[in-house]
């Protein structure tokens, strides 16, 4: 009897069949509940139909197709996200997602890291690898996001003060680490705006409690990593270097 527990203490956890297929970067969680119930999907031999069937990766024998699943090779895709398009693998509304960008391209299933909202542009991530997309992206990680963003009126020192020190919109503190004028025209302005954390529309929602209207967003650079020359609707893959970079 002690032998058992301490066996059940020290075995690994159980997780849905769908689940371990998307940790191992083979595809997002839908698809793979749909390759399960496709009968796509076999566990120690049997033929598993349920999404949620309990397994423990590394311990049960998880086939795809007849063919032994392992962790796929990470792959981390930049592309320069057109204006008009949903950072999302489908739209509920029909609407063009940023996958149409990547057509056609022969790459593995890919999942954004982090999102741009669909009237923002500029550079927006893909990865394979749900572990490092989410050590890129949660709170605590503090890589910086670097933003360009029109706005309809002049920027005075007041307003740049005010996005610094934050204020509070919607019952929440929001603020950029950092902004600054980039230059300006007779009715409208440049700004450069740096943030360190990434909630929802959070430099648009800072600007219109002023009573700014943004007119353009681009994301310019996620850490040490820059859009570059990049052409708006194109993409590459980065380097182990580059990948390694976003994380330190």
């Amino acid at each position: 009897m002690p032998t058992r527990n301490f066996a059940a203490k020290n075995s690994p956890p159980r997780h849905g069949l769908a689940r371990v297929l998307s940790k191992l970067g083979l595809c997002s969680r839908t698809q793979g509940a749909a390759w399960v119930r496709g009968g796509r999907v076999s566990v120690n031999g049997r033929v598993v139909r349920d999404p949620e069937f309990p397994v423990r990766h590394g311990q049960d024998a998880i086939t795809v197709d007849g063919r032994t699943t392992t962790c796929a090779t990470r792959r981390v895709v930049m592309l320069n996200k057109p204006r008009g398009l949903v950072t999302s693998t489908a739209d509920e509304k029909g609407r063009d997602t940023v996958y149409r960008c990547l057509d056609g391209a022969g790459l593995p299933w890919l999942a954004p890291v982090g999102r741009l909202d669909k009237a923002s542009e500029g550079l927006l991530l893909f990865s394979n690898d749900p572990v490092w997309s989410a050590r890129i992206t949660e709170p605590r990680s503090a890589v910086d996001k670097t933003y360009h963003v029109q706005i309809d009126r002049w920027a005075d020192e007041r307003l740049l003060a005010d996005l610094e020190s934050g204020l509070v919109v919607d019952g929440g503190h929001l603020a950029a680490k950092s902004a600054r004028c980039l230059r300006r025209g007779e009715k409208y302005a440049w700004l450069e705006i740096v943030l360190d954390e990434g909630r929802n529309r959070q430099i648009r929602r800072l600007l219109a409690a002023r009573d700014v209207s943004v007119l353009r967003l681009l994301r310019v650079a996620v850490g040490s990593l820059p859009l570059g020359d990049l052409a708006s609707g194109r993409w590459r893959e980065l380097s182990e270097t580059e990948i390694e970079a976003l994380e330190n």
